[in-house]
C-alpha cells in the first residue's frame, strides 16, 4: 500500500515519517538546508516478509502543489498531519479538498507536535479538524495525537497504520506507471519511479514508454523498495530499463503502458466536480493529472460536463480524474471526470449530443460505457479498450455478452445495425423509383446516398451482411432490391429482337430507333428502359444508350490506368475511344454518377474498382 501524507508547511510531516519509519524522506540538499519539503520524498516500512507500507511525503507548502499533486495520483490511502500549535491552516483546507477531488481516499489524522501545546489546545484542534473533515464526507476519522519529538503516540498510529488493508487491484485493467523520477545508477543502468494506477507488469515485459515513444523492455523491478519480479497497481514501483532510451528523453509526467499509444488526447468531455461557480463560462485553467501539469482551456457546457481542450496532449483514459486550477495556478476550481477522449469540435452544444454525454457520464460500470459508445457512433475495438484500459482478455469476455455486430473493423449494435439496413433499403426504392433505366446502384453510391457520414469500410461491410441475409441482390456490381427483376412482355420481347441488331460501337438515341423501325417513340423507350435493366444495353445520358459490353471496356482502360497510377481526362479518352468529344464527356460523367469514378478538376479517378467488370 502506498500512503500520501498532506497538511500545511512546516506541520511536521516529514518528521512523523521519519519516527515512524526510520527514513529521512527530505533527499535533496536544499530541502535539507531549508529545513522544508519541496519535492516528492519517499519512505518504506517493512512490516514482514511479505508487507511493505511505502509513503509519499508531499511538501507543504503552496508554491510547490504541483509537486504534491504529481505525489496522491492512485493512492488509496492518506495520512493528514495538522500541527497542534498552529491548528488548521490554509493547505491544510487545500489539501483536504484536493484529496477529495481525486477521489476520496481513506484517511487517518495525526496531530503533531503535541508536547508544545495543553490538553485544551489539543483538544480544540481536535475538534477543528473532526469538524473540517466532516464537511468533506470523512466522519469518525481515527485520529492519533503526536509528537516527533518525545514519541507520545506513535505506536499507536504505527499499529493502526500496520493493519491497514489495501483494495485489491483489478486484474482486468492494463498496466499504467506515471513516471514522476529517471536517473542512472552506475551498473545498472536507466531506472525510472512511479505509482502504478492500473495492472501489474513483470521482468522481462515489454512497455511503451510516452514522451520518447519506444519500446523499452523491463530488465529488473522494485516495489516497495524490495527486488521482485512482479508489481502491480497500488504499489511504488522502480523498474530498470532496457532500450534505445536515455534519461534525458524522460521527464515527470511520461507513461510506462502496456501497449503502445502513439499520440495522447487533448480534446475531452468531462463531468466536473466545482468547488464554485466559474466567472467565466470559457476560461484558461491549469490542470493537473497524476504526474503530468499542462495549461488547457475549459468551456461549461452543462452544470454538469464541460470541455477541456488541452495546449499539451497527456495520456488519459476514462474514469481519469483531473484537477483545475485557475489560470493563475493560485486557485483551486474543481475536479473533472473523464467521460470522453474525443470530444466533437462543432455541435457539442446540441441538445441530443447532450443528451448521450449525459447518458454516458450516468454509466456505472465498462460495459454501460460501452454501451453508450455504440449507440451513438460505431466503436474501434482499439479505441474503446484504450478508453477503458482493459486487458485484451477482459475486452474480448465483456464483448462476448454485449455481442456487438462487427461491421469493417467497427462495432455497433444490433439495433444501430437494424436502423442503418432500413436506411439503405429506403435509399435503394427511391433509387429505382426515379431511375428506372438503370439496373441498379453501385455500393459506394448507395453509400453516399444513404450513409454518408459513416466510415466507408463500415457500410461496404453493412452491404455484404444484407447480401447475405437476402435483404438485396446484386447483379455485375449492381446492387437493387429482391423484387427489382425487370423482364419483357412478349410483344416487348419481338421487338427487341428487331432493336438489337442496330446497336453496333456507336451509341443510339431513341428517337433514331424510333424512326429506324417506324415504331412509337414512347414504345421504345419503355422497351429500352427493361433492356437495361436487364443489363443489355446502359444509358449514358437520357434516351441515349450503349451496349454494355462496350460500357465495361471503356470502364476497363479507366482501371488500366488507374493500375498504371494515371488519372483519366476527355482528350485522353477520346483519342483512346475515337469517338467525338461530346461522347467521351457524356461517357465520363456517366461514370461519375454511377459513382465508378469521381472528378477532379479535369480529371476522372478511379472510385468503385467492383463497378462495370468484364466477365
Amino acid at each position: 500500500m502506498i500512503i500520501a501524507t498532506a497538511g500545511h508547511v512546516d506541520h511536521g510531516k516529514t518528521s512523523l515519517l521519519q519516527v515512524i519509519t526510520g527514513v529521512d524522506a527530505d533527499r535533496l540538499p536544499e530541502e535539507k538546508r531549508r529545513g522544508m519539503t519541496i519535492d516528492l520524498g519517499y519512505a518504506y516500512w517493512p512490516l514482514d516478509e511479505r508487507r511493505t507500507l511505502g509513503f509519499i511525503d508531499v511538501p507543504g507548502h503552496e508554491k510547490f502543489l504541483a509537486n504534491m499533486l504529481a505525489g496522491i495520483g492512485g493512492i488509496q490511502h492518506a495520512l493528514l498531519v495538522v500541527a497542534c500549535d498552529d491548528g488548521v491552516m490554509p493547505q491544510t483546507l487545500e489539501h483536504l479538498q484536493l484529496l477529495k477531488l481525486t477521489g476520496l481516499p481513506s484517511l487517518t489524522v495525526a496531530l503533531t507536535k503535541a508536547d508544545r501545546v495543553d490538553k485544551a489546545r489539543m483538544s480544540e484542534v481536535e475538534q477543528q479538524v473532526r469538524e473540517l473533515t466532516a464537511q468533506f464526507s470523512w466522519n469518525d476519522l481515527p485520529l492519533f495525537v503526536t509528537s516527533s519529538s518525545t514519541q507520545q503516540g506513535i505506536d499507536a498510529l504505527r499499529q493502526h497504520l500496520s493493519q491497514l488493508r489495501e483494495s485489491p487491484g483489478d486484474t482486468r485493467r492494463r498496466f499504467r506507471l506515471a513516471i514522476d523520477r529517471a536517473f542512472t545508477l552506475k551498473g545498472t543502468g536507466l531506472v525510472v519511479t512511479g505509482t502504478a494506477l492500473a495492472g501489474k507488469v513483470e521482468v522481462g515485459q515489454t512497455l511503451w514508454l510516452t514522451g520518447a515513444s519506444q519500446p523499452v523492455r523491463v530488465r529488473a523491478l522494485h516495489a516497495q523498495n524490495q527486488p521482485v519480479t512482479q508489481a502491480q497497481a497500488g504499489e511504488r514501483i522502480a523498474l530498470n530499463l532496457a532500450g534505445a532510451v536515455e534519461k534525458a528523453q524522460i521527464e515527470r509526467g511520461n507513461w510506462l503502458l502496456a501497449e503502445p499509444q502513439a499520440e495522447g488526447f487533448s480534446r475531452l468531455v468531462v463531468e466536473i466536480d466545482l468547488l464554485q461557480p466559474l466567472r467565466q463560462p470559457t476560461q484558461a485553467v491549469h490542470l493537473y493529472h497524476a504526474a503530468s501539469h499542462v495549461t488547457g482551456r475549459l468551456t461549461q457546457l452543462s452544470d454538469r460536463l464541460a470541455e477541456l481542450v488541452l495546449m499539451t496532449p497527456l495520456w488519459l483514459a476514462e474514469n481519469d480524474r483531473i484537477i483545475i486550477r485557475d489560470n493563475s495556478a493560485q486557485q483551486t476550481l474543481g475536479s473533472a471526470r473523464v467521460i470522453l477522449l474525443h470530444g466533437k469540435k462543432r455541435g457539442k452544444r446540441q441538445s441530443d449530443y447532450l443528451a448521450w454525454l449525459e447518458a454516458l457520464a450516468d454509466a456505472q460500470d465498462d460495459r454501460q460505457s460501452i454501451e453508450q459508445h455504440l449507440i451513438q457512433q460505431p466503436g474501434d475495438m482499439a479505441v474503446l479498450t484504450w478508453a477503458r484500459q482493459l486487458t485484451p482478455e477482459a475486452m474480448s469476455e465483456l464483448l462476448s455478452r454485449l455481442n456487438p455486430v462487427s461491421l469493417g473493423g467497427l462495432l455497433t449494435t444490433e439495433q444501430q445495425a437494424g436502423q442503418w439496413q432500413s436506411t439503405m433499403l429506403s435509399a435503394l426504392a427511391h433509387f429505382h423509383q426515379y431511375h428506372q433505366e438503370q439496373p441498379g446502384i453501385g455500393r459506394d453510391r448507395l453509400r453516399r446516398m444513404a450513409l454518408p457520414g459513416l466510415p466507408a469500410g463500415m457500410i461496404y461491410a453493412l452491404i455484404d451482411r444484407m447480401l447475405a441475409q437476402g435483404l438485396i441482390n446484386h447483379r455485375q456490381g449492381w446492387l437493387h432490391l429482391p423484387d427489382f427483376e425487370p423482364r419483357f412482355t412478349a410483344s416487348e420481347a419481338l421487338l427487341w429482337q428487331q432493336t438489337e441488331p442496330l446497336f453496333l460501337d456507336q451509341p443510339l438515341w431513341v428517337r433514331d430507333i424510333a424512326q429506324a423501325l417506324t415504331q412509337d417513340e414512347t414504345a421504345i423507350r419503355d422497351l429500352l428502359l427493361t433492356a437495361a435493366r436487364l443489363g443489355h444495353i446502359t444509358a449514358i445520358v437520357r434516351d441515349r444508350y450503349y451496349r454494355s459490353d462496350q460500357i465495361l471496356i471503356f470502364a476497363d482502360l479507366i482501371r488500366q490506368h488507374d493500375a498504371q497510377g494515371i488519372s483519366t481526362t476527355t482528350a485522353d479518352f477520346r483519342s483512346q475511344l475515337g469517338v467525338g468529344r461530346k461522347v467521351a464527356v457524356q461517357i465520363l460523367e456517366f461514370f461519375d454518377r454511377s459513382g465508378f469514378t469521381r472528378r477532379r478538376g479535369n480529371e476522372h479517378l478511379l472510385r468503385d474498382a467492383q463497378l462495370f467488370q468484364l466477365p
